[in-house]
Order: C-alpha cells, then structure tokens, then sequence
C-alpha cells in the first residue's frame, strides 16, 4: 500500500475479463450485479466498465476505494465470492487484475493491464506539468472572483477543481503525451491469473 504523510492513499482495482462474442449482454448484467454490490461497501468510492474496441480485447471492471482496508473487505468478501463464482455460465475469463493505490491510478489506463507505473520522479514531473496550467488558468480566472471570499471557504473551491481537473483533463493528457518519456525504461509485467 502506498501511503502519503497524511495517511493512506485510495485503491484501485483492476480485473480484466474476456467474454465471447454473443455474451456480452450476459456480462453486462453481471458485471452490473458486482458493481451494485460493492458500492454498498464502506469505503467504495466508484466503479467503472470498459468496453474493449474489439471482441479478442477483455473488458475492464474497475473499484476505487478510500483505502488498503476497504479494498480488502470488498475483495475477500463472501458476496463478491459469490458473484465470481458464479459467473461461469456467463462464458468469460479472468485474464489480469491489478492493484493501484496513489499516483499509480493516474499513470495506468484502462486498457493498460501489463505495464507497471513509471518511475514516481518521473510521475512528479508528469503531476508538476498538469498542475501548472491549472494553477495559472484557476489563479488568473478565478483568483479576483474568489478574492473577496474568506480562506476557509476559498480552499475547497479551488481544490475541488484542481483534484477534477488533474483526475478527468490534465493526468489523462499527460499520460497521452508523455507516454513514450514515462514508460521508455518501464519494464512490462504480466499479472494474468487462472482464476477468479
């Protein structure tokens, strides 16, 4: 688990799942049941379904949880042993599943199932070049309209638009543009699994 001096960061998991062709409303369903599940966990902070572009790609089901701990209780739970047990009907594969807590979940893709985090150095500098337009466009734009407001209620503004920019524009962007930079001495790592 990766932590920060203010504690431990948020998980998330990864479980990349092939369907065969003509299942994939089957998979849905299932997949749907699973995400209604754990969001009834302490901690679940959201969830995603990725549909690949093409039938040979697998499907990515992603958690987010506040921490380490309620990652474990969803994934060592009876109910979601219970899903996964019984999806066999559903005529599909477990082929990865990962786990990202901190930065790494910034620097990971969907589709991205082989290959670990770049160099956090590197992930700093990527942040730092996210940050700064947002900072100049957030102090430039907002700055005289939020001046008036005291600093207890100007913080949170402005930190929920930093964290929505970097999480959904700028970390997406940069993982774009700087991939070649970020990954060129990252080693690719298989984390298939037989199983569930």
């Amino acid at each position: 688990m990766t932590k920060t001096d203010d504690g431990p960061t948020d998980v998330t998991l990864l479980t990349a799942r092939t369907v065969d062709p003509g299942y994939e409303r089957d998979f849905r369903e299932w997949s749907g049941r699973v995400t209604d599940t754990a969001s009834t966990f302490p901690g679940h902070l959201g969830d995603g379904l990725f549909r690949p572009p093409t039938t040979a790609e697998p499907w990515i089901l992603i958690h987010r949880f506040r921490d380490h701990e309620s990652a474990q209780g969803w994934t060592t739970s009876p109910e979601r042993a219970a899903l996964f047990d019984n999806c066999e009907g559903h005529h599909q594969t477990e082929v990865a599943r990962r786990e990202l807590s901190g930065m790494e979940s910034w620097f990971t893709g969907p589709q991205d199932t082989t290959t670990v985090a770049p160099p956090r150095w590197k992930m700093a500098l990527a942040a730092f070049a996210g940050v700064l337009p947002v900072a100049l466009i957030a102090n430039g734009l907002l700055g005289p309209a939020l001046g008036a407001l005291p600093l207890p209620a100007r913080v949170p503004i402005l930190a929920l638009l930093f964290s929505t920019l970097m999480t959904y524009l700028m970390m997406p962007a940069m993982n774009i543009v700087l991939r070649r930079w970020l990954y060129f001495s990252t080693p690719a790592v298989g984390r298939g699994t037989g199983g569930r």
